[in-house]
């Protein structure tokens, strides 16, 4: 196994700063540390060969959380990364066409948000970002409830409480903390579930997750953070946010922290199951860091090009964790090219219902912005209701 970092690079500096001794021997020591780190976790090779314990005890913990993996599993995770990365691009699409009004990708992490979803109990409750579609996807949402919020035609399309799927967080990283409170919930029921909080490596520099961190430890909630560390936080990569390797921060606040190879749907998978044990087990909170790339742009707002090389988006994509999955079922032959091309088949099925559905969205009702603002009413809305109702019956009758 090896290890591969964007913390290894050397900072982007202006020529002509020059920094003091101090703060060149602490870079040097940084340097020291990252070239130091330690092994990913990983039991599915780029080459899509399984990891041998024997050869690498240090995935011995691991490994047993997968060892009920049958040959229907690993085709059913294969099929839940397909169909999640053509659903992200039928969206893509549709909002190029201006159908949608953003559009966050997950293209490229596949493998770490279907590997983590597939880990969890159905009574396990789910707190995360605006990009965890393949999470959603295992829990069961229908994924054009995905979509009515970026077409703006409601807050967020599905009931959280019949999935244990909360609503997307748009704020970054405020989310930590919701899942941290639900967590002290959660424990104080007397209940068995866990919680889990997305999150990616541009996030973990708010201090609400700092903030969550600490109650969580604190207070042993049952929560795992699981952190998509794809490397760019917008156009900030993350050499410039940390000094240390993402997992380790989980150790100032007195808990552990692992890093997974987040191409790894296996590893995903098993880490994840392992951190959720924990939390169940009344052992307090895990810090994941899924160690991925994103293939594409943050949004479709954003270029990539403008900050990042042709180059390093190319090795990336030579790691794709559903080729990775794919040349695994070809050479054990728990999967041959008829399946690959029924599947095929199934994701164009599903592109085309997502087209359909999001074109025929009905346009939400103008006064629902009043509702469910106060439980029992109150006069201040009621008095806004009847004046903006009175300014949209103005235009009644008009040219």
């Amino acid at each position: 196994m090896t290890v591969e970092s964007t913390a290894a690079r050397k900072p982007r500096r202006s020529s002509g700063t020059k920094r003091p001794a101090s703060a060149a021997k602490t870079a040097a020591a940084t340097a020291k540390t990252h070239d130091a780190e330690p092994q990913l976790v990983q039991l599915l090779t780029p080459e899509g060969e399984r990891v041998e314990v024997a050869d690498h005890p240090d995935i011995a913990e691991f490994a047993p959380f997968v060892a009920d993996i049958t040959t229907d599993d690993l085709r059913g995770l294969y099929r839940d990364m397909v169909m999640t990365r053509r659903f992200d691009a039928e969206a893509t699409a549709l909002q190029r066409q201006g159908e949608l009004g953003l559009w966050a990708s997950l293209l490229g992490q596949e493998a770490a948000q279907i590997g983590s979803g597939r880990a969890l109990r159905d009574d396990d409750y789910v707190f995360p970002t605006y990009r965890e579609h393949g999470v959603a996807w295992c829990r069961g949402v229908d994924p054009t409830n995905l979509l009515g919020m970026f077409r703006g035609v409601n807050h967020g399309g599905w009931d959280p409480n019949t999935n244990n799927f909360h609503l997307y967080t748009i704020v970054i990283g405020s989310q930590t903390l919701h899942a941290t409170g639900y967590a002290m919930g959660v424990a104080k029921d007397g209940a068995d579930s866990a919680v889990i909080a997305y999150f990616g490596d541009g996030a973990s520099s708010q201090g609400d997750v700092a903030e969550a961190f600490t109650f969580s430890a604190v207070y042993n909630s049952p929560v795992v953070f699981f952190c998509q560390n794809n490397q760019w936080a917008i156009s900030e990569p993350t050499e410039r946010q940390m000094r240390v390797p993402l997992y380790q921060r989980a150790q100032g606040f007195g808990f552990p922290g692992v890093r997974v190879d987040g191409n790894d749907v296996l590893a995903c998978l098993a880490v994840t199951r392992w951190a959720l044990e924990r939390a169940r087990r009344g052992e307090g909170p895990t810090l994941v860091e899924a160690f991925t790339y994103r293939m594409g742009a943050h949004t479709t707002s954003d270029d990539p090009t403008k900050y990042r090389r042709d180059e390093e988006t190319a090795a990336w994509e030579a790691k794709d964790p559903i080729l990775r999955l794919k040349a695994h079922l070809l050479a054990t032959g728990a999967a041959d090219e008829a399946y690959f091309e029924e599947l095929e088949a199934e994701s164009e099925t599903m592109g085309k219902r997502v087209r359909e559905v999001v074109r025929s969205m009905p346009d939400p009702d103008t006064m629902a912005i009043f509702e469910n603002v106060y439980a029992d009413g109150h006069a201040l809305v009621d008095e806004e209701r009847a004046q903006f109702a009175a300014y949209l019956a103005s235009f009644e009758g008009g040219e």
